[in-house]
């Protein structure tokens, strides 16, 4: 469609909102509680500035990096999240997107698709896993992303279960049935474009996680059936991520680390990268922005470790502020949902273009020819903005 081109990650939101069911559209916006992180999450990039050049700028602008081994396009990583089924195509069509966008995939061990069908799609896929069940069950799901290729694995572990959200938690079904069709129907009904998406692929939205069982094609169970195994499965100690890492023998990233002690112990257990993440604000509310706590960590270990960012990245300058703290990367999560929501494929590659092409204007005129030149001197922190929190600094500096 002419229009079917968005100018921002805001306007992707907005026509995600439009198209999709309530209930749907819900989900995606999430948070936990009053939402009090997932709001500070946007906010705090607001409160950073930038202290431009004037002249003698340059006119290259060299976005690409490796991380976690993969040559990707820019600092920019699709984070792992669950069951898209905002689309029919799902975490394929983001795969796909970044694939065409050089950017590398994070697939959900929670996800709609098969990780053999997401590599195929896009072969740079790290696959991401919450610990669930025994280690065997671990060992068994693991060596079936390895085996289908993925380049890395993603380890999970920032969740309490806090849920109850202030303003409502939206209806998730255990699967389509005929209770699931009458309470979603009044909302499916004034969505026609997003019925009518499924309607052409003669299937109802799969509310299944294929990844979660070690064996391609095997039952697979619901998404609540494996989250309530999750919800009773023993919490994992250091020593659990230690093991987890002997496991893999390639990239292995811990996710969900806003402390400095514990960014300390990852090094300790061995792994290559961490990402500072309070899990999009849906895990233990009040926990501050993540961008806050970046500078400390990186600082801590950034040089033993790559450090990622995710959490409140909504436009390219937000990516050259997360690299100009510290963060050798960054990873995306409702800003490319709302655009698969919006236009498929299409609207993930859209969204992908906006970052690109908001990091390259930043870098221009912050008077850079590459990310890796950009610094703290780059943009204005305010007083107080940082959280240092598990160092022997504690105050906001």
């Amino acid at each position: 469609m002419a229009n079917a081109w968005f100018e921002s990650v805001a306007e992707a939101q907005r026509r995600a909102r439009r198209r999709l069911p309530k209930g749907v559209y819900g989900a995606l916006v999430a948070g936990s509680e009053r939402g009090l992180t997932v709001d500070d999450n946007t906010a705090a990039f607001a409160e950073l500035g930038f202290a431009p050049h004037t002249a003698g700028l340059s006119n290259e602008r060299r976005l690409g990096v490796t991380v976690m081994g993969q040559p990707v396009s820019m600092p920019v990583l699709i984070s792992p999240t669950g069951v898209q089924a905002v689309h029919p195509d799902g975490e394929v069509a983001v795969a796909r997107a970044a694939a065409a966008r050089g950017v590398a995939m994070g697939l959900s061990s929670f996800a709609s698709k098969p990780v053999e069908d997401v590599v195929a799609a896009n072969p740079q896929t790290f696959f991401q896993v919450y610990w669930v069940g025994s280690r065997e069950e671990m060992l068994g799901r693991m060596q079936r992303a390895k085996d289908a290729g993925a380049v890395g694995l993603i380890a999970t572990l920032d969740w309490s279960f806090a849920y109850g959200r202030d303003w409502g938690s939206p209806f998730i079904p255990e699967k389509i049935g005929l209770e699931a069709a009458r309470r979603y129907a009044p909302q499916v009904l004034v969505k026609p474009r997003w019925l009518l998406d499924f309607a052409r692929t003669r299937a109802l939205p799969d509310l299944t996680v294929p990844n979660m069982v070690a064996t391609p094609g095997d039952p697979a169970p619901t998404f609540f059936g494996a989250y309530g195994q999750w919800m009773n499965s023993p919490m994992p100690s250091w020593d659990d991520v230690a093991w987890l890492r002997e496991q893999w023998d390639g990239p292995f990233m811990l996710k969900g680390v806003m402390r400095v002690d514990d960014a300390k112990r990852a090094v300790d257990a061995g792994v290559t990268a961490i990402s500072v993440s309070n899990h999009g604000g849906n895990n233990l509310d009040g926990t501050p922005a993540s961008i806050r706590a970046l500078p400390a960590v990186a600082e801590a270990v950034g040089d033993q470790v790559e450090v990622l960012l995710d959490g409140g990245i909504r436009r390219g300058g937000d990516v050259a502020k997360a690299l100009a703290l510290g963060a050798k990367a960054v990873m995306i999560g409702r800003a490319y949902l709302w655009g698969l929501a919006a236009n498929g494929q299409a609207g993930v590659e859209n969204v992908l273009d906006l970052l690109r092409d908001g990091l390259g204007s930043a870098l221009v005129g912050l008077g850079h020819a590459s990310v890796d030149e950009l610094r703290r001197e780059d943009v204005v922190v305010p007083p107080g903005f940082e959280r240092r929190l598990g160092a022997a600094e504690q105050p906001g500096r």
